[in-house]
This record gives C-alpha cells, structure tokens and sequence, in this order.
C-alpha cells in the first residue's frame, strides 16, 4: 500500500489512542526539571541526554548537548538533513517547568506523576512544554514510518531555561547562526484560543 498523508495521521492517532503517547509524557513529566532550583541542573541535562537524545537519534537525528554560554542549563539540537536541495524546518521546545510546589498539589495528584482524572492529564509539564515538543515529534515519528522520509530537513532545539528568561539563548544562536538557518520556525508553546480549537499565531 502506498504511504498517504491519512496514513500518517492514521498512525498518531494509535499513537494516542493506544497509549504510547501517555506513556512517553509520563517518563518525561517524572524528570524534575526546574529550572528555578540551582541544585536541578543534573536533571535538566538527564532530560535531554537520557530521554529526549536517543528518542531523536531512534528517527535519525544527530544530536548534540550544547553548554550554556552563560553557564546556565544546556540546549539540545537535534539535526536530520535529506537533501540540500530541500527546505529546513526548525522547531522548539523547552524541557524545563516552573516549581512543582508539590504539598500545594490535591490529594493523590504529584506535579512528577502523570495522571489521567476524566478527560484531563495532570502533570507538571504536561501543557508546558514537555507535551507539545512531543507531540511535534511523534507527527515526525508518524510521517517517517508511513514513508520513510519528511520531505524537508530538520533542525530541533530543545532549551532548559525558557522559565527562567531563557538564559542563554540568545548568545547561543548567535554563536550559531549558520545551525539554526531555516525556512520555517514552529515553536509549539503559546496560548490556545480554546482547549479544543487549535490555533496558530503567524
């Protein structure tokens, strides 16, 4: 059977309706990643090196852990190129949450246990940002096992600083402009206008 754009789409939905989805935020929203707290830089950096580098390097990515010029959390930057000839698309996310004020949580619920109460998922992260950079790479995930390629290069920056200002950054890409050239930047981490109308803010 030839691959389709249903195809793909068919594929995240199993993605999410089988669980997997779930089970990935999961492993991600419990690495403690405050930004926030000095003595948290050791899982900053274990989010990108432990759990999103070989996610990445599974769909074909090269990876590198980048130190932060200001010496604040590191970067990940993720590259898979298929051809010179073909557009880059960049896209960003941040692994970094605010405080998990654990004891401020409601009974039964941690900021560090994805949990499922009716139809909401609870978890600190979940909406911030651990769950829409995966979401952006699981639809990669589904294009590649439909037809084998996405059609375009790819440039992935994953931050551990955006709540706290976001350290860094900015020294970094200019030290980097030439890795961070693209045709189209997505950056998933904006308000909605509705929890169930998506948008998109050009």
């Amino acid at each position: 059977m030839s691959a389709t754009r249903q195809g793909a789409i068919a594929r995240s939905e199993r993605y999410f309706d089988e669980g997997v989805f779930f089970d990935d935020l999961e492993r991600r929203v419990a690495f403690r990643t405050e930004s926030q707290e000095p003595d948290r830089m050791g899982d900053l950096a274990a989010y990108l090196n432990d759990e999103m580098r070989p996610c990445l390097e599974g769909l074909g990515f090269t990876c590198r852990t980048l130190a932060n010029p200001v010496g604040a959390g590191p970067f990940l930057v993720a590259e898979r190129m298929e051809g010179e000839d073909l557009p880059t698309v960049m896209s960003y996310g941040h692994g970094d949450v605010v405080r998990g004020y654990d004891d401020q949580w409601r009974d039964g619920l941690s900021p560090w246990r994805l949990q499922k109460v009716g139809d909401r998922l609870y978890g600190r992260g979940s909406a911030d940002n651990k769950g829409q950079h995966t979401i952006n790479i699981a639809a990669m995930a589904a294009v590649l096992e439909e037809r084998g390629t996405l059609g375009f290069n790819t440039v992935i920056l994953i931050e551990t600083g955006e709540e706290t200002s976001s350290p860094g950054l900015r020294e970094l890409c200019a030290a980097h402009k030439d890795l961070f050239r693209a045709d189209v930047f997505i950056a998933s981490d904006g308000p909605r206008v509705g929890p169930d109308q998506p948008s998109i803010y050009m």
